[in-house]
């Protein structure tokens, strides 16, 4: 059997989603407990891998077992074993050609700033806070420079590993809800640390460093030494992920809950 599940994690004291062989990762945690549950070792797959410190609330995985087991044994049962900071939100039987990441359409990521004076305390490992005020107009006047498809060059980890850099951009706003400014992303794939490279270029211009038209530039000179610093890990969340209506995935609402859901 063939089982995808939704799961949700707090990253702040993971080296990661990945299994490493000498530090904590949230996929040790997930495995460890479904082995548990299904009684023989389990291998998990997953939509994205994020970094360490990074959160999810939408990340999805998928796993094959022998065992049989009512679907609640992987909700119910996962959660009372599991960390406080990891949740199961769903579980579902699954056709044997779905693939957590490789069956994906489109991943969506949020980015949280905490924009304020003073640093918070309640949600200080869920967001970044940072005390400069930002023009969040600006920023959302920059996004439509980079939706559609480009080569995100610019915007990709030196390290990246991906075989091409171009990708395709469905979706990208910056929006304010009190002191917190939400960063909402939304694209076929993305590159190492894209997400949080075009969130530091979008803090800069929130700063009035740069004009809006400079990420057209970005785009243009495929250097990326030219762009921003990696913004933070902290208030970054991996939120949907897309697959085709006909693996029967569940939708949950998008996270952190905090914040309005919106359809894209």
């Amino acid at each position: 059997m063939r089982v995808a599940l939704g799961v949700e994690y707090n990253g702040a004291r993971y080296s990661g989603w990945q299994r490493q062989s000498h530090v904590n990762s949230v996929q040790q945690e997930v495995e460890k407990a479904l082995s548990r549950i299904c009684n023989h070792p389990v291998e998990i797959v997953c939509a994205g891998r994020t970094d360490a410190g990074v959160h999810g609330t939408g990340q999805v995985v998928h796993f094959d077992t022998h065992a049989e087991r009512e679907m609640v044994a992987f909700t119910l049962g996962m959660n009372t074993l599991l960390p406080k900071d990891i949740a199961i939100r769903f579980a579902q039987p699954v056709v044997e050609d779905f693939h957590a990441r490789f069956s994906a359409t489109a991943r969506r990521y949020r980015y949280v700033i905490y924009n304020y004076a003073f640093r918070g305390a309640v949600l200080n490992e869920g967001v970044t806070h940072f005390h400069h005020p930002l023009d969040e107009v600006k920023m959302q006047q920059a996004c439509q420079y980079l939706l559609g498809e480009h080569d995100f060059t610019s915007f990709r980890a030196l390290h990246c590993q991906a075989n091409t850099a171009t990708r395709t951009i469905h979706h990208l706003s910056v929006q304010r809800q009190g002191a917190y400014v939400i960063i909402d992303i939304k694209a076929n794939a993305f590159l190492h640390h894209m997400v949080r490279n075009i969130t530091g270029c979008l803090m800069d211009i929130g700063l009035h460093k740069h004009e809006p038209i400079w990420l057209k530039e970005l785009l243009d000179v495929k250097e990326r030494a030219k762009a921003s610093a990696t913004a933070k890990a902290a208030g970054l969340y991996l939120v949907d992920v897309d697959y085709p209506e006909h693996f029967n995935i569940p939708r949950t609402p998008l996270g952190p809950l905090f914040l309005a859901d919106t359809d894209i």
